[in-house]
């Protein structure tokens, strides 16, 4: 009877982190099958303005910016569709509700950085950094 109790608070004490673990997958998977589609609204939609950008470049601060200045998000600096494809996101260590994911550039160099966080609104894309610039 203990060793069930035991078992049975286990898993209740680790249900938030499964939920949380299931919650950023099927938002990565949303994510990464809107880029591969180029579907600016879903994109949008999944995306928490304004998205920072890095060193100097303006964000992106609404859904028409988004739309005009899409490719230098996902395709000047990095095929971020192939990329997604085969990339497994990092979660910080230090807190739950942050993940990244790095793209490599020409040269092959993972310097893309795009970073993810959840929100009261659930997960959201909110920055993108270039190690190089």
């Amino acid at each position: 009877m203990t060793s069930l109790l035991l078992s049975t608070i286990c898993l209740i004490a680790g249900l938030p982190f499964l939920l949380v673990q299931d919650a950023r997958q099927t938002f990565w998977e949303q994510f990464k099958t809107a880029v591969t589609k180029r579907d600016v609204q879903t994109v949008a939609r999944l995306s928490q303005f304004p998205i920072g950008m890095s060193y100097g470049i303006p964000d992106i601060k609404t859904k028409a910016q988004l739309s005009r200045r899409y490719r230098q998000l996902f395709n000047e600096q990095t095929d971020a569709a192939a990329c997604f494809s085969k990339a497994n996101p990092e979660v910080d260590p230090a807190n739950a509700k942050v993940f990244t994911v790095a793209c490599p550039d020409a040269a092959g160099n993972e310097v893309v950085i795009y970073h993810f966080t959840r929100t009261k609104a659930g997960w959201k894309f909110t920055s993108l950094d270039n190690l190089n610039e």
